[in-house]
């Protein structure tokens, strides 16, 4: 592997959200030499949430290495791929040697689970980012962090933003500002409410109250993963 040709791989898992991979595979696609690689615990073909099917992924187990692991997020599924003992292995397996340890939205719950965020800064969506905390990391609120070798990106659409700032690392700013034109990403959302801090109070009270149907389930995943990580 070399900078001129990195290796960038995405591992996901059942249910995720295909927007927190599509759209930064789509930057990546862009960067000339890159090899980027779609990959789980089982390979084969997953479905993500809003049932996109996606085919030929490759096992985690049979890539050697990589410059860059990614790890998205899902609905609920990231509930099932914290407790995941397999697919955490294969994470941390790939980390060990990566030249960046990444994920979009609640993927920064999987790297925690993992144990791969103890004492770093990471970004997730703006739902869940108190629960971090169990797993040693510090919540923060940009669109995009990094903290050392570890870059997370926030809630879904971060992950364009994410991705861009990865390629800067990786081939220079003006690749990653080419990258930005050719796929002409110049957002001008029709309404503010793109984050809790600007969303009218009842739009925010709405997104909150539908969010609650799992959140008690999802803290319970976590605590439960956080508490294995601590007995290690």
């Amino acid at each position: 592997m070399t900078n001129e040709q990195p290796v960038i791989v995405f591992a996901l898992f059942p249910g995720v959200t295909q927007l927190d991979f599509t759209g930064p595979h789509e930057v990546f696609s862009y960067l000339p030499g890159a090899s980027v690689i779609l990959a789980s615990a089982e390979g084969g073909a997953i479905e993500a949430t809003g049932g996109m099917t996606f085919s030929g992924l490759r096992r985690l187990a049979e890539i050697p290495e990589c410059d860059v692991v990614c790890v998205p997020g899902g609905r609920g599924s990231t509930d099932n791929a914290i407790r995941d003992d397999v697919f955490l292995g294969e994470l941390r397996r790939l980390a060990a040697t990566a030249r960046f340890v990444t994920s979009v939205c609640t993927g920064s719950l999987v790297l925690g689970a993992a144990g791969l965020l103890r004492g770093r800064r990471a970004a997730t969506h703006w739902a869940w980012r108190d629960l971090l905390a169990p797993f040693g990391a510090i919540a923060d609120p940009a669109r995009v962090v990094r903290d050392g070798n570890v870059i997370t990106g926030g809630g879904v659409t971060a992950g364009i933003d994410f991705a861009l700032s990865v390629v800067a690392e990786l081939a220079g700013p003006e690749a990653a500002q080419a990258i930005q034109l050719q796929i002409e990403y110049a957002p001008a959302p029709p309404f503010d409410t793109g984050c809790p801090e600007t969303a009218p109070p009842a739009i925010l009270a709405r997104v909150r109250e539908r969010t609650a149907t799992f959140a008690a389930r999802r803290r319970q995943a976590v605590e439960a993963a956080a508490a294995r990580l601590a007995a290690g």
